[in-house]
């Protein structure tokens, strides 16, 4: 087996741990944005870089991507990837409840998938002992050939990485959007020793 390749102990230590991230930070985005929101369990994958471009093509309606890098201790780090459709894009300022022409609508895409991103990893990083610094977030064109350059430039090099892919819908206000988290395979060496240390424990 490879050294990147999870168990099935540490896949299903490292699902619980997703799985109890979302629900505090599903509790912690409704009680921000004062409405409910659902977080679908996660998928997670490995998958190559040569295919990660087709997987984000794929996404029908894709108006704009956000990115957004993260690390922590023990070597742990990675790139957080939103993508918003067209008809989403315009709920976001009703949605943080912001007055008309306060943001732009660039300027909202990024503050939303900061709040995201941002909530979601503070709380799984606590479940394993960690804490999250963040780059700041870009705002990225969805033309294909303008996500090929910025996967070529993110701050780490990758060929292999973990793809979690969760899915936020916000019902009052019919938004929703995908993020995936791009772990690459040299921090998922170190979240595998993490895993077992978790492991070990019980």
């Amino acid at each position: 087996m490879s050294e990147f390749h999870l168990t099935e102990d540490q896949q299903d230590c490292l699902q619980e741990l997703i799985n109890i991230a979302m629900g505090q930070a599903s509790d912690q985005l409704a009680r921000y944005l004062d409405t409910f929101v659902y977080l679908k369990v996660p998928s997670i994958e490995s998958i190559d870089a040569k295919d990660l471009l087709q997987t984000l093509s794929q996404q029908k309606n894709t108006m704009a991507v956000v990115s957004q890098g993260f690390f922590g201790y023990e070597g742990i780090r990675g790139e957080a990837l939103l993508s918003y459709q067209e008809e989403d894009s315009g709920r976001i300022g009703d949605l943080l409840g912001y007055e008309p022409d306060e943001l732009s609508q660039d300027e909202q895409l990024i503050d939303i998938s900061s709040i995201l991103t941002t909530t979601f990893l503070n709380v799984f990083a606590r479940q394993i002992d960690n804490q999250m610094s963040y780059n700041a977030p870009k705002l990225l064109p969805s033309v294909q050939n303008c996500l090929s350059e910025h996967l070529q430039e993110m701050t780490f090099n990758w060929d292999l990485a973990l793809k979690i892919n969760i899915n936020y819908q916000v019902t009052d206000y019919s938004f929703n959007c995908n993020m995936i988290l791009l772990i690459p395979e040299t921090a998922i060496i170190n979240i595998k020793k993490v895993l077992d240390r978790i492991l070990a424990e019980f």
